[in-house]
């Protein structure tokens, strides 16, 4: 039986033509941030967009090789997991870049079900899979010639940076660890953007739980989420952080692989895990920046003052600077990635 898919949108959709045609910046690789390579060249940060194989779908993802690369020697590399909605030719590409200019070897790859990653229904967003997303950039950066495996970091934005607190609770590989902007997925899809909808919870699990009743069944698979905007309803959005991140991701950071969208039944794990559960599992090093008046940096404070676990963690603010202009105003970018740089440079 072929499945419907029912969209649930808290914004009209526009055409996909639209989104792509605002995303076509002629970039050979799909890169739309200021300053992205455009071609590889001797002796200059270059990418390599690669594949692998996760669990059994085919993950997409870009390596970046610092300047005058050589495999024979030995980097430090990190992982670096885009947000929400995002995919690595967005923020996650741009620290990716900036980091393998710092003489990182760098991957920043789609999560599964998003992106141009595989994965059936498209879209799913649960924690366990984008945290062995993150173990997965790890399998294959390990093995990446010239890296030096001792010597693995890990930086994690928005949802990507809850997602990496997650992840190296448990897994050792990764020796200094660092987020930005961090949000907490759970916390908001079980209480709402700054727990707006405490007194709805009971109600959008049981729609959670018909919808994947329905999924079951064979029936239509239902979506909750954005899937595009007009410039209007930007307009009418009263929350900074969601009306930034709309015209980010519609309008000046466009991509078609981008999408608010999840999996409505997603929220059956969405919202029964927190990030701040066991995080004193946490002993590498830690440094969390977020920006100074970030309607979500309330996230940031709650998960660093339960990281009680590692003898080495940092509290990072970057002044006057909002959640989504941390990921491509240059003041901003050149403060995080400064930051960046002294933290990994001690740890790694």
């Amino acid at each position: 039986m072929k499945r419907k898919i029912t969209y649930l949108f808290t914004i009209m959709l526009v055409s996909v033509s639209s989104v792509f045609a605002q995303s076509n910046t002629g970039n050979a690789f799909g890169l739309v941030y200021e300053g992205a390579i455009k071609e590889n060249l001797p002796g200059k940060v270059n990418i390599h967009p690669v594949k692998y194989n996760l669990n059994g779908n085919e993950i997409a993802a870009n390596v970046y090789t610092p300047a005058n690369y050589d495999p024979a020697k030995k980097y430090p590399a990190i992982t670096v997991a885009h947000p929400n909605g995002g995919i690595k030719e967005q923020v996650a590409g741009l620290y990716a870049q900036r980091l393998a200019e710092l003489g990182y070897i760098t991957i920043a790859a789609d999560a599964t079900y998003q992106g141009a990653s595989g994965g059936e229904p498209r879209h799913t967003d649960k924690p366990f899979f984008r945290t062995e997303d993150i173990r997965g950039m790890a399998d294959y950066i390990m093995t990446f010639p010239g890296v030096d495996a001792e010597r693995l970091g890990a930086l994690g934005i928005c949802g990507g940076g809850g997602y990496t607190l997650e992840t190296v609770k448990s897994d050792k590989r990764f020796k200094a660890v660092a987020t930005l902007s961090m949000f907490n997925t759970g916390e908001v899809r079980r209480n709402g953007f700054q727990n707006s909808q405490v007194n709805t919870i009971q109600q959008r699990l049981k729609e959670a739980s018909e919808a994947r009743a329905q999924e079951a069944a064979g029936g239509e698979i239902i979506y909750a989420g954005v899937a595009s905007v007009t410039d209007e309803e930007i307009a009418k959005v009263s929350t900074l952080f969601y009306r930034q991140g709309y015209d980010y991701y519609f309008r000046t950071h466009a991509h078609p692989n981008s999408t608010f969208l999840y999996t409505k039944s997603s929220l059956l794990d969405l919202m029964t895990w927190d990030v701040r559960d066991n995080l004193d599992l946490i002993d590498q090093p830690l440094l969390m920046m977020a920006g100074s008046v970030a309607q979500t940096k309330y996230m940031t404070d709650e998960a660093f003052e339960q990281a009680t676990g590692t003898k080495n963690k940092e509290l990072f603010l970057i002044p006057g600077a909002t959640h989504i202009q941390t990921y491509y105003v240059p003041e901003y970018v050149d403060q995080a990635v400064d930051k960046l740089k002294s933290f990994f440079g001690k740890y790694l």
